[in-house]
């Protein structure tokens, strides 16, 4: 008698095809989904370009279209200025 014949027999896994693995897709997915959802990302910023704000005094048509920092300023000017007594 063997030793062989008294043991089980492991019967190698059936050659699949590497897409029949779910394991595969876990770890392939993840990388692939960012790729897809970064490519995504790009088109919109391209497609959808914000303007550039114009800063030039003579082309704003109010005040409430000046920038931030130039209304800030303004402001801040008024306070330096010596009260009327």
């Amino acid at each position: 008698m063997s030793a062989s014949k008294n043991q089980p027999q492991v019967h190698a896994e059936k050659g699949q095809p590497w897409w029949k693995y779910p394991i595969v897709w876990l770890v392939v997915g993840g990388p692939l989904i960012v790729v897809v959802a970064s490519i995504y990302t790009a088109n919109l910023a391209i497609k959808n370009v914000d303007p550039v704000l114009d800063t030039s005094d003579k082309n704003v048509k109010n005040r409430n279209e000046l920038p931030a920092i130039k209304a800030r300023n303004h402001a801040a000017e008024a306070t330096k200025q010596p009260a009327e007594q």
